[in-house]
């Protein structure tokens, strides 16, 4: 019995060498696909750590350009990814961390960032920031990268329509040309006021990032994300199997 185990063993060896593969006395059947998984299942529970790195690092004065930011998809794969309770007041308190290291900045360099009418616009700003996360939420993190990288588009433009409505609507900084009609809102959405670049512009860096950055997010959480085993894909199968024989006795019955 002894010989006839080593010997099915050693022309196991020779076919699976034969074929190119490598093969370790330490290492189990599947077992370089177990430890694929544990890795990618260790780099999961970091994203997390890894998309708020990504974002905070991305708010460095002058790293991007103007108005091109990751808040918009930071925010929306936030409600995807993190868990319930974090994904609320993890991206809120960073994003109000590097807001007011912000603020700080640009007061140093003679920006008025602390008026009313400031603190007012980046209320509106957080609003937004919440209706991302809810519509994050709305998405499973097993959806489709497609699906995934078009909720973040469509979170950027959500993004882009409420604060700047907001801003035409309340009108903290008293823009004359925001007049409350059709007229006023439309200029909002495209002009904006004289002395600033247009809001279109805005509207179209807001796009850019917000599909950029969620794509990168959405990749790198894909990538990361462990494979369902052999064995739980077999037990699936099984009980559903198990169900498809229970019915029948069922109707039987």
């Amino acid at each position: 019995m002894i010989s006839k185990s080593f010997s099915k063993r050693g022309e196991i060896a020779t076919e699976t060498q034969g074929r190119g593969e490598k093969i370790s006395p330490a290492c189990p059947p599947g077992g370089f696909e177990l430890c694929c998984a544990g890795v990618k299942e260790k780099w999961n529970k970091l994203l997390p750590v890894l998309f708020v790195l990504a974002f905070a690092l991305s708010r460095i004065p002058g790293l991007l350009p103007q108005n091109f930011s990751a808040a918009y998809a930071f925010a929306f794969c936030a409600g995807v990814y993190f868990s319930r309770k974090n994904s609320w007041w993890l991206p809120l308190l960073v994003l109000l961390a590097t807001d007011i290291g912000l603020n700080f900045y640009w007061s140093a360099h003679g920006v008025k960032v602390w008026d009313a009418a400031d603190l007012s616009n980046l209320a509106f700003n957080y609003a937004a920031y919440a209706a991302l996360i809810f519509l994050g939420r709305q998405f499973k993190p097993q959806s489709s990268f497609v699906s995934l990288l078009g909720g973040g588009v469509f979170g950027a433009i959500l993004f882009y329509l409420a604060t700047n409505t907001a801003s035409w609507f309340f009108n903290p900084f008293h823009n004359p040309e925001y007049a409350k009609n059709l007229a006023g809102w439309i200029l909002a959405l495209t002009k904006g006021t004289a002395g600033f670049p247009p809001t279109w512009e805005f509207f179209r860096e807001t796009l850019l990032s917000g599909g950029i950055f969620t794509a990168l997010f959405v990749a790198a959480a894909k990538l990361t994300a462990p494979a369902e085993s052999p064995v739980e894909k077999n037990a699936g199968a099984r009980d559903e199997e198990a169900e498809a024989e229970e019915k029948p006795e069922e109707a039987n019955a």
